[in-house]
């Protein structure tokens, strides 16, 4: 089998060795391309204004001055044209991608892509407290990162549906289990703007974060609620955006 690794957080990024190792506990044909700078939150971008610069850093491994999307199309239509990849994997991103993530997230769009491109794609990733913030405890992605891939696998992903993998925030012994789970929904209200001023005077803004008091209880058979309770959240995501619902009310609307 084999293994096409990408992430969002850069090809030095310590989660890149984490999906790599996870990757090699399946197959010893495993390959890395990954951006050479950090494209967090760049979604599903592609460059198309931008030359592709890419740069071999070692066997099977390179990075790509672009996006994970960019990378995932370099390593399946330029690096691999001798057989295509099996699987995608990117990650393991660090910090969780739950609800609204998957529309920020480049970690999703690497695997998002690999579906595009017809790959069976995962997109993993660990979870982190404010305790773990500067050591996500990575060795619970890679104890039950394998078995979950194995599952996964077994199970046989659907052609338009991208699986996301979120590993909670405990030691791998305090690890509930596997749930497999709906994307959730959280406030937004965490979401702000950070206005700063440079060495001259002239404002400039963050986009940031911060922690509501009183934080919403997460709807049961979300992500949230599975990371919450100390379980490995499994979400199929499709592909098809389309609301089938509101498409036949829209359809009655329009005649």
């Amino acid at each position: 089998m084999r293994i096409l690794c990408t992430n969002d957080d850069g090809i030095h990024a310590p989660g890149l060795k984490i999906v790599e190792q996870i990757a090699k506990a399946l197959s010893d044909d495993v390959w890395v391309v990954a951006p050479e700078l950090d494209q967090s939150g760049v979604s599903h971008s592609l460059s198309l204004n931008d030359p592709l610069r890419l740069r071999e850093i070692g066997p099977r491994h390179f990075a790509v001055r672009g996006t994970p999307t960019d990378c995932v199309i370099m390593g399946a239509r330029h690096i691999l044209l001798d057989k295509q990849p099996d699987l995608v994997l990117s990650g393991v991103n660090k910090g969780r991608n739950v609800a609204e993530d998957v529309v920020y997230s480049g970690t999703i769009a690497g695997a998002l892509e690999g579906t595009i491109l017809g790959f069976p794609s995962v997109a993993l990733s660990q979870e982190f407290s404010m305790e773990t913030r500067h050591a996500p405890l990575w060795d619970t992605a890679l104890k039950f990162g394998p078995d979950v891939l194995r599952k996964v696998i077994a199970a046989g992903v659907p052609k338009n549906t991208v699986i996301n993998v979120n590993f909670p925030a405990c030691v791998a012994d305090d690890v509930q289990g596997v749930r497999v789970t709906r994307q959730g929904k959280r406030n937004q209200g965490f979401l702000r703007v950070d206005e700063r001023r440079d060495g001259r005077g002239n404002p400039y803004f963050w986009i940031g974060f911060e922690r509501i008091a009183v934080a919403d209880t997460p709807a049961e058979g979300t992500d949230l609620a599975a990371l919450a309770a100390r379980y490995v959240s499994v979400t199929p995501l499709r592909l098809d955006r389309t609301d089938d619902e509101f498409s036949d009310a829209l359809t009655k609307a329009m005649k």
